[in-house]
């Protein structure tokens, strides 16, 4: 039960999300398009949805890092031999240690 629960509010919460994220699309271009270009129109929320999901198409996501990107550092992993993977963590946690301040 908990589940479906978990489920239906992760649903919630992502129709909401691309719900605002459409509302800001909107206000941003009748905010900016129009005062820029003439002949330019306000848009509804509609076609707000429809430049979000064509700048989906056209720039690869609203995910931040990944894609082909997190697929071809795990397959330079899945190459390293255990000493190099144990060099990287090493290098890693050096470079990226919390500084200690005196």
């Amino acid at each position: 039960m908990k589940f479906r629960i978990r489920c239906a509010g992760k649903a919630l919460l992502v129709v909401v999300a691309i719900a605002a994220l459409g509302w800001v699309v909107m206000t941003l271009w009748n905010w900016v398009i129009p005062a820029l270009f003439v002949g330019a129109r306000a848009i509804d929320f509609a076609h707000a949805l429809g430049l979000l999901v064509l700048s989906r198409i056209l720039f690869g996501g609203f995910r931040g890092h990944g894609g082909w990107r997190e697929r071809r550092h795990w397959r330079k992993w899945e190459a390293m031999t255990p000493e190099e993977r144990e060099h990287f963590q090493t290098a890693w946690r050096s470079r990226h240690a919390p500084r200690k301040e005196d």
